[in-house]
Parts: structure tokens; C-alpha cells; sequence
């Protein structure tokens, strides 16, 4: 039998402060997404100031990035890169930077998604995020 590593609401509670306070560092009005290994999200925060489809984009990138085990930028390159079909995947439509997987003892547990600024800071934000569990 196998066994995981699953998020519980203290981690993500902690996953979701180091995001927050990269974002509030930098003053960028943003949301941010938690979801575990399946993408089904566990915490959602819309900061003052950020546009409301910012809570539908964080949480797709969010959950690409869980389902795919691995950053959404990836699937964007793809796409850039002319592999096109990756646009009409049925799950992956969060294939955008900003979109991290939480990483423990090599399992992709989750995920942190970010929206509301340049595509390099939400990652920034999302990568806060996931690292708040490893420091």
C-alpha cells in the first residue's frame, strides 16, 4: 500500500500567508489559489483591488499545475513552441505562468495559482507560496 502527504488547512493557512505577504511586499493586487493533488480548491483569497476573474484564472492555474505536476509556464512554452493541441486539452485550460506545484518529499501534494499582475510576479507570488513548506 502507498501512502501521501496531503494538505491540511494549517499548511494551507501557511501557504496562503507567504503568498499574501510577497504580494502585499510588492503592492500587487492579486489572487491566490490553493488546491490539493486533484485540483479541487482548499483556499481562495481575492486581495483589495484585484479584478474578479482573477479568482477563475488563479484557480485553473492552480489546478493545471496540480493535475500536470508542474508549473503552468510549462504548458504555455508548449503552446508558444507550436504545439497548439495543448490549447484544446479538456482540463488544462490554466496553462498560463503562475501556476506552482507544492512539492513534499517529491510528491506533488497541491498547488498554488496567482493572478493579477505580470505573468513572472504571479509566478513570484505562487512560488512564495509553495515554498512556505520547505522553509
Amino acid at each position: 500500500m502507498l501512502t501521501k502527504s496531503v494538505l491540511s488547512v494549517a499548511e494551507t493557512t501557511q501557504i496562503l500567508a507567504a503568498a499574501r505577504a510577497e504580494a502585499e511586499k510588492n503592492a500587487w493586487p492579486v489572487t491566490i489559489a490553493v488546491v490539493d493533488d486533484g485540483g479541487h480548491l482548499l483556499s481562495l483569497l481575492r486581495l483589495d483591488g484585484c479584478a474578479p476573474i482573477g479568482a477563475y484564472i488563479a484557480t485553473e492555474k492552480a489546478r493545471t499545475s496540480a493535475l500536470g505536476r508542474r508549473e503552468s509556464k510549462q504548458y504555455e512554452d508548449m503552446i508558444n513552441g507550436g504545439r497548439t493541441a495543448f490549447l484544446s486539452a479538456p482540463v488544462l485550460s490554466g496553462t498560463l505562468e503562475g501556476g506552482v506545484p507544492v512539492i513534499v518529499d517529491g510528491q506533488v501534494i497541491g498547488a498554488v495559482g496567482v493572478s493579477g499582475v505580470k505573468a513572472d510576479q504571479d509566478a513570484q507570488i505562487a512560488k512564495a507560496g509553495a515554498a512556505a513548506l520547505n522553509g
